[in-house]
C-alpha cells in the first residue's frame, strides 16, 4: 500500500499531548496528513472504530486493558519479531542521538564524546542486569526478569542494544529505502549521507 492510499492523522494517546514541532514532517507527494488536535485521543478513536489502524510505540488503553474491540495486528508479535530477527539479522532501532550539522563540524571531539559517553552508559546498565541475574535481578521486582534477559541474550548476543554505525548498517540501510520507497526522501540516501563522518567505524 502506497502513503497516499490513505488518510492518516497525528495525534495524541490516552493523554493530551501537543504536537511535536521539534522534528521536520515530511509528507510524501498527494498523501493527506491531518493533526487532529491536543485533546483527541487516537486510541478511544480505534476502540470507536472511527479509524482502521494505530501505528504507534505506545499501547493504547484500550489494547492494555483488553478491549474485546481492539487488537494488536500481530497478537503474539514477540515470536514475529524474533522470526523477523533470525531471517534477517535486523533488530529494529528505536532511536537515534543527533546534533546539528554545524555543531558537528565545528566541534568533531564533541561527537565522539557524546557517542562515547552514550556507549559507557549502555553499557555499564548491561552490565548491571547480566550481574543482577546472581540475585534474580531483585531490584527490579519484575517476575522471570533474569530468564527474559538469559533468552535475550541467547538470540540477540551479549550486546543485545548494539550502538555504533558498523553494527546497526543492515538495519540503517533497510530504514534509508523504506523512506525513499515511501516518498520521505526525493533520493536514495546512503549511510553516508546523514551519519557524522568520524563515526562511520564505529
Amino acid at each position: 500500500m502506497k502513503p497516499e492510499q490513505s488518510h492518516w492523522i497525528i495525534g495524541s494517546i490516552d493523554f493530551p499531548m501537543g504536537p511535536i514541532d521539534f522534528v521536520c514532517h515530511p509528507v510524501p507527494a498527494g498523501a493527506e496528513v491531518e493533526w487532529v488536535g491536543t485533546n483527541v485521543d487516537l486510541g478511544a478513536m480505534l476502540e470507536r472504530g472511527e479509524i482502521d489502524a494505530l501505528i504507534s510505540a505506545d499501547a493504547p488503553k484500550a489494547i492494555l486493558e483488553g478491549s474485546p474491540k481492539v487488537g494488536r495486528l500481530f497478537e503474539d508479535y514477540q515470536a514475529v519479531e524474533h522470526d523477523y530477527y533470525r531471517r534477517t539479522g535486523i533488530f529494529p532501532i528505536m532511536h537515534t542521538v543527533a546534533v546539528t550539522r554545524e555543531l558537528a563540524e565545528e566541534h568533531p571531539d564533541l561527537v565522539k564524546a557524546v557517542y562515547h559517553g552514550f556507549c559507557t552508559a549502555k553499557d555499564r546498565m548491561q552490565e548491571q542486569y547480566v550481574k543482577g541475574m546472581t540475585f534474580n535481578n531483585m531490584a527490579t521486582m519484575l517476575p522471570w526478569f533474569s530468564k527474559l534477559i538469559e533468552e535475550d541474550r541467547a538470540l540477540l548476543g551479549d550486546d543485545w542494544w548494539p550502538y555504533g554505525v558498523q553494527r546497526n548498517r543492515s538495519a540503517i540501510d533497510v530504514v534509508l529505502r523504506y523512506h525513499h520507497e515511501q516518498g520521505l526522501t526525493k533520493r536514495r540516501l546512503a549511510i553516508e549521507d546523514v551519519f557524522f563522518p568520524g563515526l562511520l567505524n564505529t
